[in-house]
């Protein structure tokens, strides 16, 4: 038995050997000396997805060659990496940074877009999506923080060719602010907080029109303003869902 073992750990060290062979030194070092090449081995990991490798090698060309003709573009490059291994501060830091040094670039529109996708990506949860768990209640802060990152991309950049995509995510990140509101209203209405849930609930349909939270929020309006007693403004609540949702279920 010891003997084999000893024969297994003479072999893990030959081909230990093997695998860092001169010639495979060379070849690194003649990689790592030549700032196209070593782009070039980043952007071909990136584009096999080996974003762990891609971003040791980006690291790698922002010490070797800070100040080179890939600089910039190494750093945007370094922002997608992140955001694609969901490393959140370090994709938000890198963008921060961007754009505080390069407040003119030709492409800050794309570093805004992505700082949108950074926190937008922040505030899901993959795992909670793919079982099907609504967590409505969770903290909304990324959320507001995504909205407000696509907001200003739009404002500066109207005509980015990111623009489009930028006005669907806020479509879809005001439908889950909406919803994180509801689920306070109804935080409220099982506490029989009723003023607070009809002002939760208000709130919906002042800030964020033309989502599907519109009707529950109505219904919640509806039956806090009836505990209340206040029923003309149930009234105005439950005509307004009716217009709006004529097949309501709370009808």
């Amino acid at each position: 038995m010891k003997l084999r073992i000893s024969l297994l750990l003479a072999l893990s060290v030959m081909l230990a050997a093997c695998s860092s062979s001169p010639d495979d030194e060379a070849l690194d070092s003649r990689v790592l000396n030549d700032a196209d090449a070593l782009y070039q081995r980043a952007q071909s990991n990136i584009a096999s997805g080996n974003f762990s490798t891609a971003q040791e090698i980006l690291q790698q060309h922002a010490t070797r060659y800070p100040f080179g003709p890939y600089a910039h573009q190494v750093q945007m490059d370094r922002i997608y990496v992140y955001y694609k291994l969901g490393n959140i501060d370090k994709a938000l830091a890198e963008i921060d940074r961007f754009m505080q040094l390069n407040p003119n670039h030709p492409n800050l529109d794309y570093v805004m877009y992505m700082r949108g996708l950074v926190n937008h990506r922040a505030d899901s949860n993959t795992m909670q999506d793919l079982v099907g768990i609504d967590r409505s209640d969770r903290d909304p802060s990324k959320a507001e923080e995504a909205f407000n990152d696509f907001a200003r991309l739009l404002q500066q950049f109207p005509d980015s060719k990111y623009a489009a995509d930028a006005k669907q995510r806020m479509v879809a990140i005001k439908s889950r602010l909406a919803k994180y509101e509801l689920a306070v209203a109804r935080y409220y209405l099982k506490r029989e907080a009723w003023l607070a849930a009809a002002n939760r609930a208000k709130y919906v349909l002042e800030n964020y029109a033309n989502v599907a939270a519109t009707e529950d929020a109505l219904a919640i309006m509806m039956q806090s303003y009836d505990e209340l007693g206040l029923t003309e403004m149930r009234d105005n609540a439950r005509a307004t869902l009716q217009a709006n949702f004529p097949g309501s279920d709370y009808l």
